[in-house]
């Protein structure tokens, strides 16, 4: 990859597809985790990296994509200074709306109760566990890589390690306890150090179709690099996870009774090894939709309409949840647990086609 930055002008048919891939994606997943007939796979255990591990990853990459695009064009027209102050509003619009979804830990009923816990115990208190979740994370991860989003790709390459090496360091002396033990939510307030890395890994893909867009060159001859770089960031991954003996495929569940450490595919703890399998997942995902959506020229309206309005989809989804989830307990039988699901996916889909149909789209 060249270190010169490149815009790519116009909308990217792999990236809004992808996109809308993830989006449904989590929808499925956020929803059939919840019920008993889904399998495994489809679920989070915090202890390997399952499907459903793979997907909060891939909203981080396609951020980190579209990040680069935008802040190198907003470089080059308004400079430095109005393109950070972007993305510093943008950080903070996206951790209102996370404090509006997932609300501060704790509570007290009474004054005297607020007066007795006091200024640093409602700190204590109130940020300890659920803001901490993918919109905050988003939006803080995006703060932390700002100074290295328009710089060539070694300085990224050293900022991801840096970062990776940082917090391996701080997970071995108290980070991983603590996780563990509140229990975090998406790696806590630590997490940006290791969600950094799918996100730059998006900024790496950007750069692989910017290169190509610039001299002419077909989006497609980037497929191989893609491919490449992901099989490569996977195996890593997958090496990290075997630090203390050889750990069972992703994807395959360990042993009973096995207990996270520091090298585990956690999302919870946002463990460096899971980050770094799943950026390579998402290389090779994004590759696959580089051949079908711009070589191919193919695409699919369902993940256009969710790919095109994603934080009005993450907003509603969970309203919709709640809405189903009353009559269909955690225990129903495949046959009902898919029914529910349909109705909920369809609900979904409705209000965000509705939304798309009249032009309506929530971005920050």
């Amino acid at each position: 990859m060249s270190d010169e930055p490149k815009v790519s002008p116009g909308r990217i048919a792999s990236l809004d597809q992808f996109r809308g891939y993830t989006v449904a994606g989590m929808l499925f997943v956020n929803f059939v985790g919840g019920l008993a007939a889904s399998h495994a796979v489809l679920r989070h255990h915090n202890t390997y990296c399952s499907y459903a591990d793979t997907i909060m990853p891939q909203f981080f990459f396609a951020v980190g994509f579209s990040y680069r695009l935008t802040f190198l064009r907003r470089l080059a027209t308004l400079g430095r200074r109005a393109a950070s102050t972007a993305v510093i509003r943008r950080a903070l619009g996206l951790i209102l709306v996370g404090f509006v979804l997932y609300h501060l830990d704790g509570g007290v009923k009474t004054w005297e109760e607020l007066r007795s816990l006091g200024f640093s115990g409602f700190l204590a208190t109130a940020f300890r566990r659920e803001l901490c979740q993918t919109l905050v994370q988003i939006a803080l991860t995006s703060v932390w890589i700002l100074p290295v989003v328009a710089a060539s790709a070694r300085g990224r390459a050293l900022y991801l390690v840096g970062g990776a090496i940082l917090h391996l360091v701080l997970s071995s002396w108290f980070y991983l306890d603590f996780a563990m033990k509140t229990p975090v939510i998406d790696g806590g307030w630590l997490g940006i150090l290791s969600w950094a890395i799918p996100m730059l890994a998006g900024t790496f893909a950007y750069d692989a179709i910017a290169a190509r867009d610039a001299v002419g060159r077909p989006r497609a001859s980037a497929v191989p690099a893609l491919l490449g770089w992901g099989a490569v960031m996977m195996l890593a991954g997958y090496g990290l996870s075997s630090m203390a003996g050889l750990a069972p495929p992703p994807f395959t569940p360990p042993a009973e009774g096995y207990v996270v450490d520091l090298w585990t595919m956690s999302q919870r703890t946002g463990s460096v090894s899971y980050m770094t399998f799943a950026a390579g997942f998402s290389l090779v995902v994004y590759a696959l939709f580089v051949v079908v959506c711009d070589a191919w020229g193919w695409s699919v309206g369902l993940f256009r309409t969710f790919g095109t309005n994603a934080l009005a989809a993450y907003v509603l989804h969970g309203m919709v949840a709640q809405a189903v989830r009353p009559y269909l307990p955690r225990d129903a039988p495949l046959w009902y647990a898919a029914l529910g699901t349909l109705v909920y996916f369809v609900i979904c889909w409705g209000l965000i086609r509705y939304l798309e149909k009249n032009r309506i789209f929530l971005k920050l």
